[in-house]
């Protein structure tokens, strides 16, 4: 349940509120070493996001946390710290889903290459992807037995549920697909 709060809160919707954790605690230092932070500019201000670092070279995200100028930060426990393990990567490109509505946030994913990779540390490692091929409903920002199941995707400002998710093993074909071609 614990990587499943800290996700929530580090996974909210842009502007949501989500300065602190909402019903949970601080997770201890750098003990989820896949978690990214990821800042863009849309056409108002600057935006924050969490993601799944899921290779060297690639994060996994929502694509409504698609903008301009987006950079990745990883190893960070803090964000408001500056930390010798934390790692500050541009973002080469940045990949919607080719289904992705803004309108009814479906399909909201997103795979953010990036400019160089990853340096894996204690404070930083990939998640590994489920390999399952299922389909089916949404599933949650889940990590079960160090495996991605879930990419937050939207929800209430109160950060309470009910929220909607992105099941990671529903895209799985895509994901491996774009990352193989880059």
């Amino acid at each position: 349940m614990q990587p499943f709060l800290l996700l929530l809160a580090f996974l909210q919707t842009p502007g949501a509120g989500t300065e602190e954790i909402i019903g949970g605690h601080e997770a201890k230092p750098h003990s989820r070493p896949y978690m990214a932070f990821v800042q863009f500019l849309d056409e108002k201000s600057r935006k924050r996001c969490g993601g799944i670092l899921v290779r060297k070279d690639f994060v996994l995200t929502a694509a409504h946390c698609l903008g301009s100028s987006i950079n990745v930060t990883l190893g960070a426990h803090n964000i408001k710290e500056q930390e010798q393990t934390q790692q500050f990567i541009p973002v080469k490109r940045a990949m919607p889903h080719p289904a992705y509505n803004p309108e009814n946030f479906s399909n909201d994913i997103m795979l953010l290459q990036l400019k160089r990779k990853a340096k894996w540390t204690t404070a930083v490692r990939p998640l590994r992807l489920p390999s399952s091929k299922a389909q089916g409903d949404s599933g949650g920002p889940l990590v079960c037995k160090d495996v991605a199941q879930g990419i937050f995707s939207q929800g209430n400002t109160k950060g309470t549920p009910p929220g909607v998710y992105i099941r990671v093993s529903h895209f799985l074909p895509w994901i491996k697909r774009t990352m193989k071609r880059l």
